[in-house]
């Protein structure tokens, strides 16, 4: 049993990156298949795909990983913001960029899981969940 399972999830596609996998698996939840679509729209991830498994409630979430032309490695940093422990909220005004704009933030809004870029064409501030560059 985890207690941060999006920690867990992080570390599963960082450590897949890090191998140059071509995909990585993990329990399934709405909440991380929301974190999946954001990477996949921001384009750090080439797709993902929910796994139905009659053994386990809750399925297997596949994340199929993306390199660049020549296989190199389009996460560089994948870091854990706001966690169990230590929530780390700010409005809209308080978001910085993340390497200049190279990066994204993903936050969680009253909208829902959403990157840096939507939150300021919609005028949202939430939790920061992850960045990535």
């Amino acid at each position: 049993m985890y207690s941060d399972t999006i920690a867990d999830l992080l570390t599963r596609v960082r450590n897949a990156n890090q191998a140059r996998h071509k995909s990585c698996d993990c329990p399934s939840s709405k909440h991380k298949i929301a974190l999946a679509k954001v990477l996949k729209d921001e384009g750090y991830i080439s797709d993902y795909r929910y796994i139905e498994d009659p053994k386990k409630k809750q399925g297997t979430l596949r994340i199929y990983m993306k390199y660049g032309p020549h296989g190199e490695k389009l996460i560089q940093k994948l870091i854990r913001v706001s966690k169990p422990g230590r929530r780390i909220y700010r409005r809209m005004e308080e978001l910085g960029k993340v390497m200049d704009g190279l990066g994204t933030t993903v936050l969680s809004t009253s909208k829902g899981l959403m990157s840096d870029r939507e939150a300021r064409k919609l005028n949202l501030g939430g939790e920061l969940i992850l960045k990535v560059w």
